[in-house]
């Protein structure tokens, strides 16, 4: 089987996966209203790192801001290991949905001196992070909007089990800015005020920043039991509408109805959802599961903590489910209060108990993407 190795996440809550776990537990979040921010004229609200955090991401040489962040997550991450990232065997899968776009606009402090045209180029910065790290590989880039950071770990497990390579390293992030946020502010999509997914008074996503790392390998079958496994994965698309999603949530059903082959709902912790508060995700999503006959499990969003931290958002949700469940907790959905849509949905509103070993990640984005992973902690299949 192939599993996860090792993590980290990078966020405004914390530097390591252990200290994002615990803030979240707690219920804390840096999600904050802006004004001003960028010469954009609507507030909104977001969680960003604050300037000291950059500080503690600096970097020698010509790094920006959106490499500095990931390098400092894989560093974390391959810290736990004894896995040579300069080896043949060793890919690097970068996850991002718009990369060093911050670099168009003068007024952001994320310059560099090598060309500016070229770092904008996704292809350009996963090069300078794989390189960093001495791997000579060709970096993949996984750019699928919204569902890049599950691509990214799709494409790792078939990577790895092709045979090529032993270690695939999967990092995802997004510096936000002007460009970005303007953007979905021209969607009507931004709130003010922080996101309630699913809850019948949410009015929009709130935006973060944030750099994740999953490590996979193959993993020994004497080592299983207590090892992460991705059990089965699908990417569904289907083309709805460049940006809204599926009225009968098509591709989103048929993605879980592709992990749930090999699974009994029985067995589910819980179905991680998207869940970015805009009035259609959270409505698409409900749908889903209630096609899908999932309405009983228990499903969180965690938006409400970090906001949708788009390249960064498939991997850090991934890394916490982990993370709780072996913690033998469901995590809360925070800002919930009453459900608004037109399906049952078990959400959970505080974090609660559960003795369950497998999870089911889910997400959609831009383009009619969806995408789920079915994960599960050891054990027969």
């Amino acid at each position: 089987m192939i599993g996860k190795i090792a993590d980290n996440i990078i966020s405004p809550l914390g530097m390591t996966t252990e200290e994002n776990y615990m803030a979240v537990k707690r219920g804390d979040s840096r999600l904050v209203r802006y004004e001003g921010l960028w010469d954009i004229p609507e507030p909104f609200c977001a969680s960003l790192f604050t300037e000291s955090q950059w500080e503690d991401l600096s970097l020698e040489g010509e790094y920006t801001r959106f490499e500095r962040m990931l390098i400092h997550s894989i560093a974390q991450a391959l810290s736990q290991t004894d896995v040579d990232a300069s080896s043949q065997r060793v890919l690097f899968i970068v996850s991002t949905t718009k990369g060093n776009i911050e670099l168009l606009d003068s007024r952001t402090p994320s310059f560099v001196h090598r060309d500016a045209g070229k770092a904008l180029e996704l292809a350009d910065a996963a090069l300078h992070i794989s390189r960093y790290f001495h791997n000579e590989n060709t970096p993949v880039v996984a750019s699928n909007a919204c569902i890049s950071g599950l691509s990214a770990q799709i494409a790792a497990v078939r990577a790895i089990a092709s045979g090529r390579y032993d270690t695939v390293v999967v990092a995802g992030a997004d510096v936000q800015s002007r460009f970005i946020v303007s953007g979905f502010q021209s969607f009507k999509a931004v709130s003010q005020e922080p996101c309630r997914p699913f809850d019948i008074d949410r009015c929009g996503l709130n935006l973060g920043e944030a750099a994740a790392t999953l490590i996979y390998s193959r993993i020994p079958e004497s080592a299983e039991g207590e090892s992460w496994l991705t059990e089965a994965g699908a990417v569904r698309n289907d083309g709805f509408h460049i940006s809204n999603p599926s009225r009968t949530a098509e591709g989103c059903f048929r993605a879980l109805s592709h992990v749930m082959e090999y699974c009994r709902k029985e067995d589910l912790a819980l179905v991680n959802v998207h869940g970015t508060s805009t009035l259609y995700n959270d409505e698409m999503e409900a749908v889903a599961l209630r096609r899908a006959r999932l309405s009983e499990v228990p499903v969180n969003s965690l938006k409400g903590y970090y906001g949708h931290t788009m390249g960064a958002a498939g991997i850090l949700e991934t890394i916490l489910a982990m993370r709780a469940v072996d913690g033998g907790v469901v995590l809360g959905t925070k800002g919930f209060e009453e459900l608004g849509v037109s399906c049952k949905v078990n959400i959970s509103k505080d974090n609660r108990p559960t003795d369950r070993r497998s999870f089911i990640k889910l997400i959609s984005g831009f383009g009619g993407g969806n995408a789920a992973i079915l994960f599960r902690k050891g054990g027969s299949r």
